[in-house]
């Protein structure tokens, strides 16, 4: 649980890290399970609709970026989106009752892995109110040469930055003053979580250590906060639902809303979305890229 000064700490600045919150054997049961999708990973060709590759990928040397919904292809994913250590340091920040909007793997392989452009979560799924976060568990250590995550303080209590070029959106911040100079990184050792506001910009690097970065993403949501882009079905909505009962009587907040529409040549994962970036802020190394397309 956090302390008083954790909560306020993460209220007034949009984020906050906390070690040892998953135990070693919970650390040791997803690094296992995920080196075995991994391993399944060899014999596409390209993306489905559990796998995002990186460029380069290949049977001797696979290379998976995303595992996409990964809660609902594995019993050890679905445990840590349900775990009652996280559930409870949630509630603290969003109040009593629960959801969940999504859940993702990201990795970083060494001296590789693709970055993830600055952004906001808000810029995907806008809802009623914004008492939304996501949970970042550290399945390795995640430090600044593995490519941790990089936040913005304070960025969760303003604008909502433009995620469109050319009027289509990029899934990326495009706007032209745009520079994360106060960026600073959110590091946490495995076992521990980051979490950040939705509204909070972040983003991430390439990779440029000998060490991977496995992060496991869970989305929470407060149980009275409604999806704008798409009306649930009422059943699969009360589904999510991990503490607390469903609501018919969304709480409905002040909040700045841009809706990512029309959508972009590209859509899919965040990567496949921000792939159009003309100008991106992370570059990818080519010679790193060079020795994955090896």
């Amino acid at each position: 649980m956090l302390n008083q000064v954790e909560i306020d700490f993460y209220h007034a600045n949009g984020y906050i890290a906390v070690e040892n919150v998953l135990s070693v054997e919970e650390v040791s049961d997803l690094q296992r399970v995920t080196d075995v999708f991994v391993e399944k990973s060899r014999e596409l060709a390209e993306h489905n609709d559990v796998f995002d590759l990186e460029p380069g990928h290949s049977f001797d040397a696979p290379r998976v970026r995303r595992i996409k919904n990964a809660a609902i292809h594995h019993s050890v994913y679905d445990r840590a989106l349900r775990n009652d250590r996280i559930l409870d340091i949630v509630e603290q920040l969003i109040g009593p009752g629960v959801s969940h909007n999504g859940h993702k793997l990201n990795m970083k392989y060494p001296r590789f892995g693709s970055p993830v452009e600055w952004h906001q979560d808000w810029a995907f799924y806008p809802h009623t109110n914004d008492r939304l976060l996501a949970v970042g568990v550290a399945i390795d250590d995640m430090l600044i040469e593995n490519g941790c995550l990089m936040v913005l303080p304070k960025s969760h209590k303003g604008r909502i930055y433009n995620h469109h070029q050319n009027g289509a959106f990029v899934g990326a911040v495009t706007d032209s003053n745009f520079e994360p100079n106060n960026a600073v990184p959110i590091e946490v050792k495995s076992g521990g979580i980051s979490i950040h506001h939705v509204r909070t910009l972040h983003g991430s690097a390439q990779n440029v250590s000998n060490k991977p970065r496995r992060l496991l993403l869970l989305q929470y949501c407060a149980v009275d906060a409604w999806p704008l882009i798409k009306p649930p079905d009422w059943n699969d909505f009360a589904a999510l639902v991990l503490r607390g009962k469903t609501t018919n009587q969304p709480h409905m907040t002040a909040v700045p809303v841009r809706m990512p529409f029309p959508q972009g040549a590209r859509t899919g994962t965040i990567y496949e979305v921000q792939s159009l970036l003309e100008q991106p802020i992370f570059r990818m190394n080519k010679a790193s890229e060079g020795e994955a397309a090896g």
